[in-house]
């Protein structure tokens, strides 16, 4: 790992953070500048929609919804009800049965609603683009902070290692200084066996 830490930075110190992409440096500017990477993705997407994307995604909203189902089959129960009993009685009224004139503007509604939801869906799933590359620029920028909290644990740990050590040399030479001061001069006689 350290070898790849070094190659990063050799990397970094010779081009700069200009051989990196546009979002690995927005996330270096973002951990030196100590600031959030997140973003929510809904408030970045309609910032840049416009006035017609939002217009397609209203109607593609109310043509998915039970109010549209309701409103247009009310419509078309309308439309045939007048047409076979009110204006039968009438000169055989306006759109008789096969309802030639109904079909033509159900196939205008639908060429026309086709389009749009395809345009929303298409935003959608560009919408859930954005949302992806933000949060992978902030579980980019979790890495790099969990892998710099690793190195300062290391970093404490091995101070700390380092200050026992120190204290138990310490410790270790003022035992060796007390028992070599405890010894006496003249060494006590053995007995014979």
């Amino acid at each position: 790992m350290d070898e790849d830490v070094a190659h990063l930075a050799r990397r970094l110190l010779d081009g700069g953070v200009a051989c990196l992409t546009e979002r690995e440096q927005r996330v270096v500017l973002h951990i030196a500048r100590r600031l959030h990477v997140s973003r929510n993705p809904d408030r970045v997407f309609t910032e840049t929609q416009t006035v017609g994307e939002r217009l397609a995604d209203r109607v593609a909203r109310f043509g998915g919804s039970w109010s549209f189902i309701l409103i247009f089959s009310g419509m078309l129960l309308a439309w045939v009800f007048g047409n076979t009993l009110v204006l039968a009685r009438f000169n055989g009224g306006f759109d008789p049965y096969p309802y030639i004139f109904l079909n033509l503007i159900l196939s205008m509604v639908a060429a026309l609603q086709a389009p749009v939801i395809l345009m929303s869906q298409n935003r959608q799933a560009a919408r859930d683009r954005l949302a992806a590359n933000l949060d992978y620029e902030v579980n980019l920028k979790s890495e790099i902070e969990i892998m710099s909290l690793h190195d300062k644990l290391d970093r404490i740990r091995l101070e700390h290692l380092e200050g026992l050590l120190h204290e138990q040399g310490r410790r270790i030479a003022a035992l060796t200084e007390a028992v070599a001061g405890a010894q006496p001069q003249d060494p006590v006689p053995r007995r014979p066996a």
